[in-house]
């Protein structure tokens, strides 16, 4: 468990990584475009911009989704613990009371 959750960290971190770059270069090229006064980059750059954002919101919702998916492992584990804790303890209950009818017999 402990490596699935590193390994999703580590893809986490490179997706996010990748998105963080893709907005730099969607920002640098609106900048370049408004200092060389070329009004035919604009709409070129708006959508650069705008599929950065997309990205960054797809990123966001992976990333999400990726800590869901470990929480709901966790939770999984602690819900199975749970229940052989909780069968051991009707075992031990049930053989204690068949223990004290033998005993009064």
């Amino acid at each position: 468990m402990d490596r699935d959750s590193h390994s999703e960290d580590t893809l986490s971190t490179m997706v996010l990584e990748d998105i963080k770059n893709k907005l730099i270069n969607a920002f640098k090229a609106t900048g370049e475009s408004r200092e060389d006064g070329q009004q035919c980059q604009g709409p070129r750059a708006n959508e650069e911009l705008r599929r950065a954002q997309i990205d960054g919101a797809i990123t966001w919702l992976r990333s999400e989704l990726l800590e869901m998916r470990s929480q709901d492992l966790q939770l999984a584990q602690t819900l199975l613990g749970l229940n052989t804790e909780i069968q051991r303890l009707r075992r031990e209950s049930l053989g204690g009371v068949e223990a004290e009818g033998e005993d009064q017999q």
